[in-house]
């Protein structure tokens, strides 16, 4: 996890990020909560900067092409924590989606390989569009000779 003396968030074995490239804000919760949440601030907004950040290259490459609407166009990940009402429970929270979401980017997506449609599908395929052809012919005018 983080450490005090080493000041580094562990997101795997082996990759770790500086918490001096986390920014931290606190902010003031929504919801419910009555005259505590309109006096204190115990919600978090944390920012990422995916490429200044000390994460591998493909990490970020890969963080930066997915459609997450938590990352801005100049590449900035947002993450707002705000479902305890303590600070250092929204900012674990925080931390541990960005967990996640980095852990989600370290997994390279397979690539399908195109395959030809086998011979028999093609056959069962043009079959049965001759037998829907035959039958939307005999939809025709009745003629008696």
């Amino acid at each position: 996890m983080e450490s005090a003396d080493t000041k580094y968030f562990e997101i795997s074995p082996g990759i770790a990020i500086h918490l001096s490239e986390i920014a931290f804000n606190a902010i003031r919760a929504q919801g419910p909560g009555g005259q505590n949440v309109n006096k204190v601030s115990c919600a978090i907004h944390l920012r990422f900067d995916i490429a200044a950040s000390s994460l591998p290259l493909e990490y970020q490459q890969r963080l930066l092409a997915c459609s997450d609407q938590r990352i801005s166009n100049a590449g900035v990940l947002v993450i707002k924590a705000q479902s305890s009402r303590s600070l250092e429970k929204n900012k674990a929270e925080a931390l541990q989606r960005l967990r996640e979401i980095i852990l989600q980017a370290s997994f390279v997506p397979v690539l399908r390989k195109a395959t030809k449609p086998t011979r028999g599908s093609q056959l069962r395929r043009l079959e049965s569009k001759l037998k829907r052809g035959v039958h939307k012919a005999m939809r025709g005018r009745v003629n008696e000779h």
